[in-house]
């Protein structure tokens, strides 16, 4: 896909791998819809290039909320042409522990919620949209899940199913959208040197960074906004998920 002029919507494009996501688009000459809930972020992106980047205040698990950014996407730009998923949260809860007790279940069903369901739910809708589209290609779908959908550590049950579930239900949706000449791929990030990661503590950082195979150090998340547009360029590239991780194996 040719990205002049091509607009993109991205969750969670107002920081970390989103912005980096945004940045990286807009940098091709397409034109970004961030769908996000901090708006002070959200609305500093936009404001520092109005003319090819909007801002939707939009809750992902929210049926009547997506609808309605996405049509005003429609309005502002014309089209919806690629749907890039990286709203998300993990903090991490053990199964059980002896000092707090079970799982609480509404944390789990939280996580799965916006991770999961929250991710079909925004490309369900965008697809929609993109099959109005004129072409061969109507539109690209790529969803963010991560190394713990098979590596997943202490704590991460919750974390790591809701991205084990986006991996799983990649090739079924590029088989349903394969008649529509609609694309869907995922990027499974390692570890990534966003603004919360680059906060831990140093021996934290150290240890994770001793467990990449080559580069020894953090992903940066320009390399995930790259990593996003040439697989929005790629139409050859359809119900895969590629690791970005440096070689890790946690």
């Amino acid at each position: 896909m040719d990205l002049n002029n091509k607009v993109v919507i991205i969750t969670g494009g107002a920081g970390g791998l989103g912005r980096a996501a945004t940045m990286a688009f807009v940098g091709k000459n397409a034109r970004a819809a961030i769908f996000d809930l901090d708006e002070a972020s959200a609305n500093a992106l936009a404001s520092s290039n109005p003319e090819a980047i909007k801002y939707y205040k939009t809750d992902v698990t929210s049926e009547e909320n997506v609808r309605a950014s996405l049509d005003q996407v429609v309005r502002d730009f014309g089209s919806v042409d690629i749907c890039i998923n990286c709203a998300g949260f993990g903090p991490s809860v053990k199964t059980y522990s002896t000092r707090k007790g079970p799982h609480p279940l509404d944390h789990f069903q939280s996580i799965i919620n916006v991770n999961l369901v929250g991710t079909f739910n925004v490309l369900r809708l965008a697809v929609e949209k993109m099959a109005t589209n004129d072409g061969d290609e109507k539109g690209v779908i790529i969803n963010t899940a991560s190394v713990a959908f098979m590596d997943g550590q202490k704590g991460q049950a919750a974390y790591s199913a809701s991205k084990a579930g986006i991996v799983g239900m990649t090739l079924p949706i590029a088989r349903d959208l394969s008649e529509l000449g609609i694309r869907i791929n995922v990027i499974a990030p390692g570890v990534m040197g966003t603004e919360a990661m680059l906060a831990v503590p140093d021996e934290i950082k150290n240890g994770l960074e001793a467990m990449v195979q080559s580069p020894k150090r953090l992903g940066r998340p320009e390399e995930f906004g790259l990593l996003a547009t040439q697989i929005a360029e790629n139409g050859y590239l359809n119900g895969e998920t590629i690791r970005l991780d440096g070689g890790i194996r946690m």
